[in-house]
Formats: structure tokens, C-alpha cells, sequence
């Protein structure tokens, strides 16, 4: 009890003297942040045109993928190259959109006919064959 009687003494201005009563306020701030989007000329969206690809690639550089085309995955590397890897018959591509993993052999590389895409959730679907992907001039 001793204690908390000093800490009263002690806190109140005057040494625990009468005091003058004191104005309270409160301020609250608010903050907006608004982000200007320039707008721009239309875009010519871009077509795609399917060429032959080579039975098996290196995934080095792999950057990601998407799901554009029903029973395929194209796969986008750091260097600006599309790879579209053609699915077999029964698989879906919405098995495919929390993610998936391609396990390359030992050699490095990814082979159609050989090796298989696995969706997070248990799927298995074989490539049956890769398709370059370039731009339709």
C-alpha cells in the first residue's frame, strides 16, 4: 500500500498538491493513399503460334507457368522462351492450378513420353509432347 501512495505523491504535480483540472483530448488521423495509373494506348493482344520442339529440355531457368490452353501447361524460362507441354488425354488442367512439380531424371532434363507432371493434389498426368510457342507475326 506504501508503495502505490509514493507513486501518487510522486505522479501528482505540486508534490501531491490540488491541481488545476485538466482538458482531455483526443485526435484521430486518417491517411489515404491514392496510386495514379497512367492510361495507355491499347495493347495488339499476341497469338501464339505452336512450331516443333525437341522431345526433351533443361528446366534450368525455369521462371513459372499458366494454364491457357485446356490439357496444357506452358512453361515460361528466364530467357523469354514458351514451352507448351502437351498433357495426356485424361487430365485436367484445374488439377493443375494450386501448382504442380516436374522431377527431372538424372540426366537434368524433362522428356515427353518419359516423364509426367504432378499436381500438389496427387494427380499424375504424362506430357505426351512439347510445342514451342512463337509470336504469329
Amino acid at each position: 500500500m506504501i508503495p502505490a501512495l509514493l507513486l501518487l505523491i510522486v505522479a501528482a504535480p505540486n508534490g501531491g498538491a490540488a491541481s488545476e483540472p485538466r482538458a482531455l483530448a483526443q485526435m484521430t488521423l486518417h491517411q489515404r493513399v491514392m496510386i495514379r495509373v497512367p492510361r495507355r494506348a491499347p495493347v495488339k493482344p499476341i497469338v501464339w503460334r505452336e512450331r516443333g520442339a525437341p522431345r526433351c529440355h533443361d528446366l534450368a531457368g525455369l521462371a513459372g507457368a499458366s494454364f491457357l490452353k485446356p490439357g496444357s501447361v506452358e512453361l515460361y524460362f528466364n530467357d523469354g522462351r514458351r514451352l507448351r507441354a502437351v498433357l495426356g488425354n485424361n487430365c485436367s488442367a484445374i488439377d493443375f492450378y494450386s501448382g504442380f512439380y516436374i522431377r527431372p531424371r538424372e540426366d537434368g532434363r524433362v522428356c515427353a513420353r518419359r516423364d509426367a507432371a504432378r499436381s500438389r493434389s496427387g494427380a499424375v498426368c504424362e506430357i505426351r509432347t512439347f510445342k514451342w510457342l512463337v509470336e504469329k507475326r
